[in-house]
């Protein structure tokens, strides 16, 4: 049998079939920081696109690439290619029949004189001396055949500027091909006049691409397809003349006339670009490039250069999503493998997939006006994230795990009740399958079962081959009754009795927060606290609250993406006014406050419900502060300040307030604070004011 052998490398044809799905945790990772930092969640997906990943180019990345293919194709071309072989051509031309005439005995001394003549004063211009031997009577072959190419390279880069491949594809053509090219030509300049009358019929244009089909290697469906591809490539050829200095687009359009020896080939052209132009106008036909290379284009290679250009053009406008309602699917990724190559393709291709796993995957979500947010799943991870991030620095070493985050449970006791709705006390695994034991053995229902087995089953037990021991049988087998543990069996361990907290967080927004780098922080500090407090003690009442000029409470969505506010004010009145309000919605809780601020108060709510600001801090705010503050007391409130900054006029204010309250007064540094607040709470949960290592308290 032969053998056959298999060769294995990279997938290359689009997005690898066995690669990994996108990961999402990086992104919203990314995303996640620009909105905490004030982005909108609009604004940061775009901000991530744009920048891509660790391992995976952006939107820029892919524009920067666009940007130095133009460049490139700029800076390595010029356009007078056609020209520079015309005038090499007139040349040989020259010279061949200068040579023939030299040695052309039958030549009488006239005759020879007066051709020497009309050579030696050729115009200087290419196109004028071509004109000017449009008449000469060739004496040497060789020169005959070196101007007749002149036609003929002439038709068929004119050719080529309308139909791509044209020049190649007419390389040696006959009269008979050329005839073919002129009745193609005049035939689709009918099809296109009844199209812009309204004329035409879909058979007409059957007809007319089974007769000239092999001219379009587009292959158009309709019509309209087709004066798309034409019109793209017609405009392209006008902005390559655009892009010519007077003195070559001049020559250029002397020498037109000689293509192919044919006025009408120019006619016709004429009238398809008439056409086109009418029938799509919305096509750029007057821009025009700069060209400073040294490598010559041809008509048709220019041609193709322009269109280059522009489908560049299109892409950078397309990666770059600067326009109203720009989506990833915008895109072309065919035309960006064919100017990058497919792994450009690719890397838009996973950035579009990210894109829409992000908004599949329900981390992002539209609000109730239509704004895109976080959803409360992408801040679940986020408040995961960063209260990982806390229990390390709790920890002391990275990846440690801190037990005082886990369970919301207390201290077991060593009994065991069975389990309730609602319950959160670890199981007791081994009375759990000891109550699923006892009910199965003692389940009533067992012996109709195994008799039902056997009556179906009769088949007598066989013996072991080498003990001789009996064996069950099948029906046996099946008849042994299944263990499984049910509801009723669950026994979960009695713990200590843990007081439930109404916590209030109010954190400072006035302006300094955002201008010392205190933003992020304090934002990170606030979802961190939130996501344990909602997943490890349930029982609990958390409140998030804000001041600067006015305190408001908000969720931990709203204050992830509050941006950085420019307004003066440190209202802690207000909010200390708001968490009371907090605690006697819920006076069977334990009630805690935890304040984060960098600086004195400095606006107090008046009775009439406006907020008083002044600085240096006004006698009537701070007593307006105190006051609260005395009252929050009186409840019993456990009150800790983190004081951010060095500003000593704050730190004797935090000093004094706490002293009041028997409160405490916490500075950590900025990379602390979560790990001091969260800390602060467990604390508090625990009815114990140990200080926590490495802090100044």
């Amino acid at each position: 049998m032969a053998r056959t052998r298999s060769r294995y490398g990279r997938y290359v044809d689009g997005p690898d079939p066995l690669a990994p799905p996108v990961d999402l945790s990086e992104a919203l990772a990314a995303i996640s920081e620009d909105v905490m930092a004030g982005y909108s969640a609009e604004r940061a997906l775009r901000e991530y696109l744009r920048r891509g990943g660790q391992n995976r180019e952006g939107l820029d990345d892919l524009a920067g690439r666009v940007a130095r293919r133009r460049r490139e194709l700029l800076t390595r071309h010029r356009l007078d290619g056609t020209m520079a072989q015309v005038k090499e051509l007139l040349d040989a031309a020259v010279l061949a029949e200068r040579k023939e005439l030299a040695r052309d005995i039958t030549l009488d001394d006239t005759d020879r004189d007066f051709r020497e003549l009309r050579l030696e004063n050729l115009p200087d211009s290419t196109a004028a001396a071509v004109t000017e031997l449009a008449d000469y009577d060739w004496r040497s072959a060789e020169a005959r055949a070196d101007y007749e190419k002149i036609k003929d390279l002439l038709g068929r880069e004119l050719l080529d500027q309308r139909f791509a491949g044209m020049k190649q594809a007419l390389e040696n053509a006959t009269d008979a091909d050329r005839q073919a090219i002129q009745e193609m030509l005049s035939d689709l300049n009918q099809l296109l006049d009844a199209h812009r009358r309204g004329e035409d019929t879909e058979q007409d244009f059957a007809d007319f691409m089974d007769k000239h089909g092999q001219y379009f290697p587009e292959n158009p469906q309709n019509v309209d397809e087709l004066i798309d591809a034409l019109a793209n490539r017609a405009a392209a050829a006008q902005r390559m003349l655009n892009s010519m200095t007077p003195q070559q687009r001049e020559e250029l359009l002397q020498l037109s006339a000689q293509a192919f020896g044919s006025a009408e080939l120019m006619a016709q052209l004429g009238q398809l670009d008439a056409n086109l132009q009418a029938l799509r106008p919305g096509e750029n036909w007057t821009g025009s490039e700069r060209f400073g290379g040294e490598e010559g284009l041809g008509l048709g290679d220019g041609t193709g250069v322009l269109q280059d250009l522009a489908e560049l053009d299109s892409l950078a406008a397309q990666l770059g999503q600067g326009y109203g309602g720009a989506r990833m699917d915008d895109i072309d990724l065919e035309a960006l493998a064919r100017q990058l190559g497919p792994d450009a393709a690719v890397s838009a291709r996973t950035l579009a997939e990210l894109e829409k796993a992000l908004r599949n995957a329900g981390y992002l979500s539209r609000g109730a006006n239509g704004d895109l947010r976080l959803s409360p799943r992408a801040m679940r991870q986020l408040g995961r994230t960063f209260l990982q991030e806390v229990a390390e620095r709790m920890s002391g070493r990275t990846g440690q795990r801190d037990t005082r985050l886990t369970g919301a449970a207390g201290e077991i006791t060593g009994s065991t009740r069975q389990w309730a709705f609602g319950d959160t006390e670890p199981w007791d695994v081994t009375r759990t399958m000891l109550n699923a034991m006892r009910r199965t053995a003692s389940d009533p229902t067992v012996p109709e079962e195994r008799s039902r087995a056997q009556r179906s089953d009769p088949t007598p037990t066989v013996p072991e081959e080498r003990s001789g021991a009996q064996r069950p049988n099948a029906s046996r087998r099946a008849a042994v009754p299944r263990f499984r543990v049910e509801v009723s069996d669950v026994e979960v361990t009695e713990t200590e009795t843990r007081t439930q907290a109404a916590v209030a967080l109010l954190v400072d927004t006035s302006f300094s927060m955002a201008a010392e780098g205190r933003w992020l922080p304090m934002k990170r500090t606030a979802v961190a606290l939130h996501h344990l407090v909602s997943t490890r003690w349930r029982g609990d009442q958390l409140e998030l609250v804000t001041f600067g000029r006015y305190a408001q409470a908000m969720g931990v969505a709203e204050l992830a993406g509050l941006p950085a506010l420019r307004e003066q004010g440190t209202n802690l009145h207000h909010g200390l006014l708001l968490a009371e309000r907090m605690f006697r919605k819920h006076p069977t809780m334990q009630p805690v406050v935890l304040v984060v601020t960098d600086g004195e108060p400095t606006a107090h709510l008046t009775p009439e419900g406006d907020a008083w600001f002044n600085y240096p801090p006004d006698t009537a705010t701070i007593r307006a502060t105190v006051a609260q503050l005395d009252r929050l007391g009186r409840l019993g409130a456990r009150i800790t300040f983190f004081r951010l900054g060095d500003d000593p006029g704050l730190e004797r204010f935090v000093r004094q307030m706490a002293d009041r309250v028997d409160g405490r007064v916490v500075s950590p540094d900025l990379d602390d604070l979560g790990a001091a607040v969260v800390s602060e709470y467990l604390s508090a949960r625990r009815a114990s004011w140990n200080r926590y290592p490495g802090w100044d308290v």
